[in-house]
């Protein structure tokens, strides 16, 4: 890497291809590169980095584990790809660790660096963005409880997603049918409904003569 100066570095990433002349230079500035060994995690779900990492060579693959150890592989990365980028944008916690599956180079861009290539933080634009990071952690969640949890973990937290808080209480407010649940979680209608009816049995869950429905916080420990 050290035969290619940074700014030439900079403009192969096909993600800056767009960037003005000015600001390929001032990122270039900002770069920072590092080496992982096959094995090694570049980002650990759960964690923080606040850095872009792009992929120079090498591969490495998106991994979401659950609290009991069980993994799934989401994706797997070719250089070019980033990583990082969700949690730049609305400030949590990675949702999946990275782990090299080869030894591979990346790219690694701060957080200042990288919402300097970015409108106002208070534009429309940037707004639009944290929906999107948004909507990729709900998808990330998804895919990974559809793979490692069985159908009451799935339905769990599926209500959980869905409540509202409303005076200290866990609220879904518009009626849920069964036939809707067992779309949202990839089950039967028939076993949905009797996941539903060992909640209720349990206490977790409350049906309110309205159609809402009370959902407890202890509730959260099947996950």
């Amino acid at each position: 890497m050290s035969q290619i100066t940074d700014i030439d570095l900079v403009r192969r990433v096909p993600l800056f291809a767009v960037l003005t002349e000015s600001q390929a230079w001032a990122i270039s500035q900002s770069i920072v590169k590092r080496r992982y060994k096959r094995g090694e995690n570049i980002v650990e779900q759960g964690s923080k980095s606040n850095a872009l990492f792009i992929l120079l060579s090498g591969r490495a693959r998106v991994i979401s584990m659950d609290a009991k150890g069980r993994e799934v592989i989401i994706a797997v990365l070719h250089p070019g790809d980033y990583i990082g980028e969700m949690s730049l944008i609305d400030g949590e916690p990675h949702s999946a660790t990275v782990q090299a599956e080869v030894q591979t180079d990346v790219m690694m861009l701060g957080r200042v660096a990288f919402l300097q290539c970015l409108p106002e933080n208070t534009s429309m634009s940037f707004a639009i963005m944290r929906g999107l990071a948004l909507r990729l952690r709900r998808a990330d969640r998804k895919i990974e409880s559809l793979a490692l949890m069985d159908v009451y973990g799935r339905v769990a937290r599926a209500l959980m997603e869905l409540t509202d808080v409303m005076q200290d209480e866990h609220i879904i407010r518009n009626k849920l049918s069964r036939q809707d649940l067992a779309k949202m979680v990839g089950a039967s209608r028939e076993m949905v409904s009797r996941v539903m009816k060992d909640f209720e049995q349990q206490g977790f869950v409350v049906e309110r003569e309205d159609g809402s429905m009370l959902i407890r916080e202890h509730l959260a420990s099947l996950l």
